[in-house]
C-alpha cells in the first residue's frame, strides 16, 4: 500500500469516527435537518444524475403497427 493511500484511509477513519460522535452528541439536531436534506436530495440528484430511465431517442425504436392490435 503506497503513503498516500494510507493517509487517505488514516483520514477517512478519522471522519467516520469524528461524524459518529458528533452524531451521537447532537442526534436530534440532525434528525430535525432531515426532511430538508431529503428535499435538498432530489435537485441534487436531478443535477448530477438527471432523470435516468427516460428515454428520448424514439426515432432509434419505430412503433411496430402489429403490436397495436
Amino acid at each position: 500500500m503506497t503513503l498516500d493511500r494510507r493517509w487517505t484511509l488514516f483520514a477517512a477513519s478519522l471522519a467516520v469516527i469524528a461524524a459518529f460522535f458528533v452524531l451521537r452528541e447532537h442526534w436530534q439536531h440532525a434528525l430535525g435537518l432531515a426532511p430538508y436534506l431529503l428535499l435538498l436530495a432530489c435537485p441534487l440528484m436531478h443535477l448530477f444524475h438527471g432523470h435516468g430511465g427516460h428515454r428520448h431517442d424514439h426515432a432509434d425504436h419505430p412503433v411496430k403497427t402489429d403490436d397495436l392490435k
